[in-house]
């Protein structure tokens, strides 16, 4: 079953490392990642002029480049479950389960490509998509979707915390309520002290380091390890292991085939659940938000593609390096086969990174999924944080709440939300949910408001009450149709019975599908809309000056704090027309091609696959992770090699004394084409003529040499 309700009696292993590991990996990495993120935060501070405004706090100054929007969306999409739910899946189906989850898990991002577009199309100034609806419907629906938005950044940051503290226990024998509450400890601190900036920072950090392990484990697997070492060592025992054990509902009982029934089973409930988990999730909005407008559309494209080969590597690696090696003593279990327990707990992929690589595969998972729950735990820490500041305290509480204010409250909701998070898990490790439960339970409660909000985006014709009333009235159909499925099926309303695969399609398939009906009736009842959009224009940014002030600088000059000229905000909007276009037309495709080009005549043809094939299977998805490492691994030190190199000038400048910060900053602003100091900073546009410069950029033109001067310095 996907859930994560079975009751089989787990069987007690050794841990592969000590405790002091365990700690020495929580306590102490997580240390040292706070500790460089507060430096690099300083840095940024004192020699780009960054300043910790609730602007870029909250949307890292709305300039981020396509490498890092691709690297912080993967890191963000890349939970704990991405790693030991899709490896538990392929150990249960076989080689259908990793393409199964990482097709059903990557149109989400690459369709919410198009979101995030006409949220930076519609709303340029937004913090939250919660403020785009209230813009357009007003308090009701926001506050509808503001319960569920928060409810879906709960499951998630619950799945993190609860999947990685069992395989940190399940690893090193560190007790689970200590790790549930030391995980989050050294997130907040650099979430805290940097913000969004600090985090995607960090979410590439963290994609560099897991992409590197992931490929360790497949060429440990697939290339020299001495347990396999070959494809074709691999399907010899993927053979074997189907004779022992055939899979019910697999063609032929084969792990070795696509046609899986309890796999199309899943590969429906993945594909409806994320659906939710994405499109609600206010981490991937802050991500839009955060990208410049020419970077947004092409960091989804790149982040939603290399994220595929992940998932799809990692289980396609692990999992079946599990079945391979079960039957092997250097699998923890031997001569056991895994407990469904401990499968679904998501233990597939460290007891086949012991049986692989002894106590180093053991460090290598713990050290995975510590970077996959921490980055990914930072993400819904600033989601969360920006949702309660600006859609609950700035909106309801108090409106002419100040920059300083704002950033205060952004720090308090950081550090409570956390708290809150270890707490609630703490009482599901108690009551025995575990991960996988949590992660095929989430589509039937969120999913209800995937189209809704949508729509809010997209379709001007939407009114108020089918956008309030649809996500309440799909929830209730969806909770009808789950617990009667589970009922039917069982008898009785356990946790393994409502968290087995029969019932979790009925909930999840109602969620998603109702408002197609509802919203059609709402609309026939309460009459179609014709918004303008010009309200969600108005949305305006938070007030700053206050904090500038009290550091005695020009928020004009603050990066990304600067506010657009008419001509700037067309030509944005000329290109954010433009990727709207494109990113229909490219996620369409892509959806096909992963959802029906590529899966479905190999589960239709029930093949099984040849050693040849299985070989050829496995060299595709190396490549696409090597091809992963260069495009969220290595493209974002190329495409921001001149700020890297720059600022290294001047920290060595500095360092020297061969120049001041003052000179510093002097040449920045020479270089930008702006004044420093004294009035409000103007930036002169390249190539634009005399003839068409406003007074104040005429006035910056003549300024420019003096500012070159005073750089020579």
């Amino acid at each position: 079953m996907a859930g994560g309700g079975d009751t089989t009696v787990k069987v007690e292993t050794p841990h592969a490392l000590n405790q002091g590991v365990g700690y020495g990996i929580v306590i102490g990495l997580g240390a040292l990642f706070a500790l460089g993120m507060i430096l690099v935060t300083f840095i940024l501070k004192r020699y780009n002029r960054e300043l910790q405004t609730s602007e870029m706090f909250n949307t890292a100054g709305r300039t981020v480049k396509s490498g890092l929007v691709g690297s912080a969306v993967v890191s963000s999409w890349t939970w704990a479950a991405t790693l030991l739910q899709s490896s538990g899946v392929c150990y249960r189906y076989g080689v259908s389960g990793p393409l199964w989850y990482a097709s059903g898990a990557t149109v989400q991002i690459l369709l919410f490509a198009t979101l995030a577009i006409e949220l930076k199309r519609r709303a340029p100034n937004a913090h939250t998509f919660l403020e785009a609806i209230r813009a357009r419907f007003g308090t009701l629906p926001h506050i509808v979707f503001m319960v569920f938005g928060l409810v879906t950044n709960i499951l998630v940051s619950l799945m993190l915390i609860v999947g990685g503290s069992a395989t940190i226990n399940a690893l090193t024998g560190m007790h689970t309520i200590a790790a549930i509450y030391l995980l989050p400890v050294g997130v907040v601190a650099y979430t805290v002290v940097g913000g969004l900036k600090a985090t995607i920072l960090t979410d590439w950090a963290h994609t560099f380091i897991l992409l590197l392990i992931i490929i360790v484990f497949a060429l440990a697997a697939y290339a020299s390890g001495e347990a396999l070492g070959s494809p074709s060592a691999v399907y010899d025992l993927l053979v074997a292991a189907a004779q022992r054990h055939p899979v019910e509902g697999n063609h032929e009982g084969s792990y070795l085939t696509m046609r899986s029934r309890e796999g199309a089973i899943f590969f429906v409930i993945n594909i409806v659940g994320n659906f939710g988990t994405v499109f609600l999730d206010n981490g991937y909005y802050n991500k839009a938000i955060a990208a410049s407008p020419v970077h947004a559309l092409p960091g989804y494209i790149l982040g939603g593609l290399c994220w595929f080969a992940i998932p799809w590597l990692t289980a396609t690696t692990m999992g079946l390096s599990g079945l391979a090696l079960e039957n092997n003593p250097r699998f923890p279990t031997y001569p056991n086969r895994m407990p469904e327990a401990d499968v679904s707990a998501g233990l597939v992929l460290p007891y086949a990174a012991v049986a692989l690589l002894g106590k180093g595969g053991a460090a290598a998972t713990l050290l995975i999924v510590f970077m996959a729950v921490t980055s990914a735990t930072s993400s819904q820490l600033i989601a969360v944080s920006s949702i309660v500041v600006y859609d609950c305290y700035r909106t309801y509480v108090k409106p002419e709440a100040s920059g300083k204010r704002l950033i205060y409250m952004s720090h308090v909701v950081v550090a409570g939300y956390a708290l809150f998070i270890a707490s609630f898990s703490v009482g599901l490790w108690y009551a025995g949910i575990s991960m996988g439960y949590l992660y095929v339970m989430m589509g039937v409660i969120i999913s209800s408001a995937v189209l809704p909000a949508a729509l809010v985006l997209t379709w001007s014709g939407l009114n108020k009450w089918a956008a309030a009333l649809s996500p309440v009235l799909g929830l209730c159909v969806a909770l009808v149709a789950w617990l009667v499925t589970a009922k039917k099926e069982c008898g009785e309303m356990s946790v393994a019975c409502t968290g087995s695969n029969m019932p979790m399609l009925a909930g999840n398939v109602a969620a998603l599908l109702s408002p197609v009906v509802f919203i059609p009736v709402l609309t026939l009842i309460f009459g179609m809309e014709k918004y303008d959009w010009k309200s969600m224009m108005d949305i305006k940014r938070g007030d700053d000056h206050d904090v500038a002030d009290s550091e005695g600088v020009d928020l004009e000059e603050v990066p990304g704090a600067r506010e657009e000229s008419e001509r700037e905000m067309e030509e944005e909007q000329k290109k954010l027309t433009r990727a709207s276009k494109i990113s229909k037309s490219v996620t369409v495709v892509l959806t096909l091609a992963l959802l029906i080009l590529w899966p479905m005549p190999l589960y239709g043809t029930g093949y099984i696959f040849s050693k040849p094939f299985f070989t050829g299977w496995v060299v595709v998805g190396i490549i696409w992770i090597f091809c992963s490492f260069i495009g969220v691994g290595l493209f974002p030190i190329y495409e921001g090699r001149e700020t890297l190199a720059r600022t290294c000038k001047y920290i060595w400048w500095d360092v020297t004394g061969k120049k001041n910060v003052k000179a510093i900053h002097a040449e920045q602003a020479a270089a930008a084409g702006q004044v420093v100091g004294g009035g409000k900073s103007v930036v002169v546009t390249e190539g634009v003529t005399p003839g068409d410069m406003t007074p104040e950029e005429k006035s910056v033109k003549g300024e420019k040499e003096k500012g070159e001067k005073i750089a020579s310095l």
